[in-house]
């Protein structure tokens, strides 16, 4: 499975395409099951990136754990939770509070 990340132009922050629309949180990002709904991720990123809205877009390897998108590779785990050093930061803060 895939789902379509990127970040947003305006302040940086990493982004994932659910629900029509770039989210903050990973939890319920748009799954590709297929190589056709892949390439309709890509049309919407590459739309995106277009009009400004975002840039780095990719297609990362994600799974469904307890009923949440995750995403596989660290790098990616990282870029969804926050930074490594203080758990108080980020979004896994936000999560806790």
């Amino acid at each position: 499975m895939k789902i379509l990340t990127a970040n947003r132009l305006g302040d940086g922050i990493a982004v994932w395409y659910a629900d029509g629309g770039w989210v903050e949180t990973v939890d319920h990002a748009d799954l590709a099951h297929d190589k056709a709904a892949e390439d309709r991720l890509e049309v919407i990123g590459a739309r995106a990136y277009a009009d400004n809205e975002v840039v780095d877009v990719n297609l990362i390897d994600a799974d469904v754990v307890d009923g949440v998108v995750e995403p596989v590779r660290l790098r990616e785990k990282i870029r969804a939770a926050g930074p490594t050093i203080r758990g108080d930061l980020g979004k896994q803060a936000e999560r806790i509070a």
